[in-house]
């Protein structure tokens, strides 16, 4: 449709066509979101804040990113921060 510029006689159909190729990946990835959320919420972070919360989640979604990570970066990281930014609400 985009090659033969028709899309743009048939908008509706090629707003159709996007989005029902885009659906079963963006299902995937919430019901992956609810599914690790399910792991990382436990009694003890529902008293904790929602931003805390959060940041686990990522952590644990993107695990193999964070895999990368080496312990010695985050303690560089930490120790170069002003005293403002290492203080962590909960």
């Amino acid at each position: 449709m985009v090659e033969t510029e028709k899309y743009l006689l048939y908008r509706l159909v090629f707003q159709l066509l996007k989005l029902v190729l885009v659906l079963p990946v963006a299902t995937a990835t919430i019901e992956r979101c609810f599914s690790g959320m399910k792991i990382v919420k436990t009694n003890l972070s529902n008293h904790m804040g929602d931003q805390h919360l959060s940041h686990r989640l990522i952590c644990y979604i993107e695990k193999e990113e964070m895999k990368k990570v080496s312990g010695e970066i985050v303690v560089r990281r930490f120790m170069t921060m002003e005293g403002k930014e290492r203080k962590f609400d909960l």
